[in-house]
């Protein structure tokens, strides 16, 4: 009996030692990748002002409309490269005409 509780105990400190790696690590990307860190009930540890809340806001904003803009343009190119695609070869050569004249 005496021998199996000799033989368990290096798993359990080994388990555990896997357990506090695996905190670390998850707290290193955490870190690494700029999310916040909480405490064990989820509460911030470093409580971010409102200011920096609306700046990130309007950071957020900007690129969203950016990104629509972006999203609008290469609707509009891809109904093109349809329409070219799917007409029949003499318009497209009629379309190609009047452009060189």
């Amino acid at each position: 009996m005496e021998f199996i509780s000799m033989l368990q105990h290096p798993y359990f400190v080994l388990l555990g030692m896997a357990a506090i790696g695996g905190w670390v690590f998850t707290t290193w990307l955490r870190v690494k990748n700029g999310y916040p860190l909480e405490g064990s009930w989820g509460q911030p540890l470093k409580p971010g002002t409102p200011n920096e809340a609306v700046e990130r806001l309007k950071l957020v904003t900007q690129e969203n409309a950016q990104l629509a803009a972006e999203l609008g343009a290469l609707k509009e190119r891809v109904q093109t490269l349809e329409r070219i695609a799917t007409d029949g070869g003499s318009r497209l050569s009629r379309e190609i005409d009047k452009l060189r004249h």
